[in-house]
């Protein structure tokens, strides 16, 4: 049987690809092993009996571009939120710092009661001004053919000496450096830090970069950096593509697994649900899955990182109602609506990265939940009116500190016990009961992300991310999709330009063979 492309993986980026080319005419087929679509855009209802439909593994969304929604008619709608972000003041939860979207006077207030001046709140201010201009020149580019550094440098500054400073610190020194350079207080550069570290196990005055690519791509989504909310969870968003996919005539899979690819002649043989195994062939191969995944099937690999290792604890909770907080003076509904930043200033992020490293459990976990049904109640049953869900990601987890015997429920308490430090009561006395009796608390460790949806060490990213721009010569007008093999496409987060929940590699692959 003959196909125009074959996609490795029903991804959120898959389902893009194959939406696009679809859509353009192309016969194609989308093999995926598992018995649904997403990937990790998905939602479920994880709790016996009780119909809460929570966004099972990514949970908010800021790199989708609206081109790639108009360009295939998604239907998805996108909240923004109100609030960007809560930190309480580690030691003296009663106080911390409310960054509220509507009302900068009262983020301004609430800066300098922890502060003690306006210095800090000014810093921040010129800071996030200036990389909202780097984000709004930047973004565009992240659906075009990629440009060099130079280019993108020139393009960044727009003839500025201080954008040019800005964007120069940012791309080559340690992102400790430039925080350092803008910020004196510890928990204010925390809170900025944090964006840095979602998903990649490093320390901020490593002279990696890798924080700094993290951080940049944090930063740019939408060409404002904000972080929306998907109407019916994250479901909804796989689903769109999904049915646009389909509509198109694109043929999906499921329950695939994948026996031999040869890019040479662009063979693929697999075995379906009823171990029936079928060879195919197609013009173009793509793989949506991680480059490591893929390598298990090609004797001239793609992978450029053999150890593309994650570094998060994600865990899901369906609360009765939300906490209190200590003093009262911010109403759980705005704390809890943006990012609620526990134990995260950067010298409690510095001691947690040191620890685990180790191999340790950090003794508190930095960690962030935020409150979905706050902004959209539709995930829940009319039956569970009054009850939340909340989202804990967890910072510096890499799988080595799960190995040890229990090590799973020291480091899920270790979390729960953070969170409760900063509220007026234990989160555990809120957590809801399913029909069984059971609390409603779903943990996925690393090593639950490589073996339930196939991201290599749990990396959320597929592998560490790269600069959005061309570092070689060669790759300047090159798509990031690129492998060793002509016919083989990179389409998933792996790509250059990969990670969250953007569609974005997805939409260059087909981008790029479409362009002829």
């Amino acid at each position: 049987m003959r196909f125009d492309d074959i996609i490795i993986g029903a991804g959120h980026n898959g389902l893009t690809t194959a939406a696009y080319l679809a859509r353009a005419g192309r016969r194609v087929l989308v093999l995926e092993r598992s018995d649904h679509v997403g990937g990790a855009a998905v939602s479920a209802m994880p709790f016996p009996g009780m119909p809460a439909r929570l966004s099972r593994y990514s949970y908010l969304v800021s790199l989708l571009p609206r081109e790639i929604i108009t360009d295939l008619d998604l239907d998805i709608r996108l909240i923004r939120r109100r609030y960007s972000s809560y930190t309480p003041v580690p030691g003296d939860p009663t106080t911390g710092i409310l960054v509220d979207n509507g009302d900068p006077h009262a983020t301004e207030a609430s800066f300098r009661r922890v502060t003690g001046d306006d210095s800090a709140f000014t810093a921040w201010r010129s800071f996030y001004d200036r990389m909202g201009t780097i984000a709004a020149r930047v973004f565009p580019t992240m659906t075009e053919p990629l440009r060099s550094a130079a280019d993108l440098h020139d393009l960044v500054s727009g003839g500025d000496s201080t954008e040019a400073e800005l964007w120069e610190i940012l791309t080559s020194k340690p992102l400790g450096e430039l925080l350092d350079h803008y910020f004196d207080d510890d928990l204010v550069r925390g809170i900025v830090a944090t964006d840095a570290l979602i998903g990649t196990f490093a320390d901020i005055g490593e002279a990696s970069l890798r924080a700094n690519i993290c951080f940049l791509y944090h930063l740019i989504g939408g060409g404002t950096g904000d972080w929306d909310v998907p109407v019916g969870g994250m479901g909804s968003v796989s689903g769109a593509l999904y049915a646009s996919a389909m509509s198109a005539g694109a043929h999906i899979c499921t329950g695939i697994d994948i026996v031999g690819i040869d890019p040479a002649d662009g063979t693929v043989e697999y075995t379906d649900p009823d171990s029936t195994t079928t060879t195919v062939h197609a013009e173009m191969l793509y793989a949506a899955c991680a480059p490591t995944v893929v390598d298990r099937y090609l004797t001239e690999p793609i992978a450029t990182e053999t150890d593309p290792r994650g570094a998060q604890l994600k865990i899901n909770l369906l609360l009765d109602r939300l906490p209190r907080l200590p003093g009262e003076s911010i109403p759980p509904e705005a704390a809890f609506a943006g990012t609620f930043h526990i134990n995260e200033s950067a010298s409690q992020l510095h001691t947690a990265w040191q620890q685990a490293r180790r191999g340790q459990v950090p003794d508190l976990p930095p960690c962030e939940v935020y409150c979905h049904t706050l902004s959209d109640r539709s995930i829940l049953g009319p039956e569970l009116d009054g009850h939340h869900s909340l989202t804990l990601f967890g910072l510096h987890m890499p799988p080595e500190v799960f190995d040890a015997p229990g090590a799973v429920d020291h480091a899920v308490g270790a979390t729960l016990a953070s969170v409760s430090s900063v509220l007026a009561e234990p989160i555990q006395s809120l957590i809801s009961h399913d029909a069984a009796g059971n609390p409603c608390i779903e943990v996925k460790t690393p090593q639950d992300l490589d073996d339930q949806i196939g991201l290599p060490g749990g990396n959320i990213f597929h592998r560490s991310l790269q600069w959005p721009w061309a570092e070689t010569e060669s790759d300047v007008g090159a798509w990031g999709v690129e492998t060793s093999h002509p016919r083989l496409l990179i389409c998933g987060a792996g790509a250059r330009r990969g990670g969250g929940v953007s569609g974005i590699p997805g939409r260059n692959a087909a981008a790029k063979v479409l362009a002829g």
